[in-house]
């Protein structure tokens, strides 16, 4: 057998896998938990946005100051979010405290 032919084909069929695969990225949104109503539905549209084309994306929620005696805020925020997209992601990882943020990873919904 010809080991130039055999390299060859190797590579060709690496490549072909390689082109079956899909990097997913995971994106950041950051917000506080006193975002207002509009600013939150930009936000929400660009979370829209990202789980379409089949990225994850983490939901950050920072405190500052005073802001951690109302940490519940936070959690209802992250709630009203995973509501408004869950036709269009569901909730890999739910709320998590983490020194003053307060994450939840959404992924996109599996296509049929």
């Amino acid at each position: 057998m010809d080991y130039g032919k055999f390299k060859y084909q190797e590579s060709k069929r690496a490549q072909e896998a390689k082109k079956k695969q899909t990097v997913i990225q995971v994106k950041e949104i950051k917000m506080r938990p006193r975002t207002d109503v509009h600013d939150l539905d930009v936000k929400i549209r660009n979370i829209v946005r990202f789980l379409e084309s089949g990225d994850k994306v983490k939901v950050t929620i920072r405190f500052r100051g005073r802001e951690m005696a109302y940490t519940d805020q936070g959690y209802d925020l992250l709630v009203k979010v995973a509501e408004r997209v869950k036709e269009f992601g569901v909730v890999e990882q739910h709320a998590k405290r983490e020194g003053r943020q307060l994450m939840m990873i959404l992924g996109p919904v599996k296509k049929k």
